[in-house]
């Protein structure tokens, strides 16, 4: 008689695609594609880990259904069918997602890393239903690299061949208390403020008033900044607060 597990190994085995193989593939696009979100998710960005989770396994679905889910079909000499019509339909298929994550804001452009990680995501998932593990698992340390340890590369660079104390430029109205969080926004993105000097301004034609009509002064800040944050991010944060007309980032050309 036949025991119970040899039943279950049976039935598991016996099924064309839905083997412990098949089993193995689609956990491990599952795995892989919680670490890439789980690093989104501990840095707050507009993805995390359940989004790029379910779009890894989810493409790793895809690429098995396409690899055996027709079985029965292709008995018939007629039907020829191309599993590889499956990869390419879920490049293009993330398309809504990414786009959906990027938008761009007073010429500062938020989400590209995000809409490519996710890319990426799915990409490994592919990869893992298709079997091809190996390029899965090196395709996920390949993102940990770039992510977590390029950064320190282009800050290295950027010390060594550029002006290491740039000046930040806010042009902003007067009257809504917002130096106090530019530099809160500044000390939080891991600068250290050199110097700071402001001048007033007349209002530019066109730009917002005070919300009743009446012409509002703009005030000019300009910081200095020391420190090993991320200039671009810290010119989009900067530039989203409500108030703030313009942002920019100047270097000294005696130092370059």
């Amino acid at each position: 008689m036949t025991d119970q597990g040899s039943l279950t190994q049976y039935a598991l085995t016996s099924l064309d695609g839905q083997g412990w193989k098949q089993v193995g593939e689609f956990g491990t696009a599952f795995v892989l594609s919680a670490l890439i979100g789980l690093e989104r998710e501990v840095k707050q960005k507009a993805a995390g880990l359940r989004t790029y989770t379910v779009v890894g396994f989810a493409s790793a679905l895809f690429m098995l259904v396409s690899k055996y889910g027709f079985g029965d079909v292709l008995s018939q000499d007629d039907v020829v069918l191309d599993p590889s019509r499956v990869a390419a339909q879920i490049v293009s298929g993330l398309g809504f997602i990414g786009g959906g994550i990027i938008f761009v804001k007073r010429d500062a452009v938020r989400g590209l890393t995000t809409a490519a990680s996710i890319w990426l995501t799915a990409a490994v998932g592919a990869a893992a239903g298709a079997g091809l593990l190996l390029l899965a698992l090196l395709a996920t340390a390949g993102y940990f690299v770039a992510i977590l340890l390029l950064p320190y590369a282009t800050r290295w660079a950027t010390d060594r061949w550029t002006s290491p104390a740039p000046t930040l430029n806010v042009h902003y109205l007067e009257g809504r208390g917002l130096l106090r969080e530019v530099l809160s926004r500044i000390t939080d993105a891991g600068f250290v403020v050199a110097d700071v000097s402001t001048s007033r301004v007349a209002r530019r034609p066109g730009e917002p008033s005070a919300g009743d009509g009446t012409a509002t002064e703009a005030v000019t800040v300009q910081v200095g900044l020391e420190g090993a944050g991320e200039v671009p991010e810290l010119v989009t944060q900067i530039s989203e607060l409500e108030g703030v007309l313009e942002v920019y980032v100047a270097h000294d050309e005696s130092t370059e």
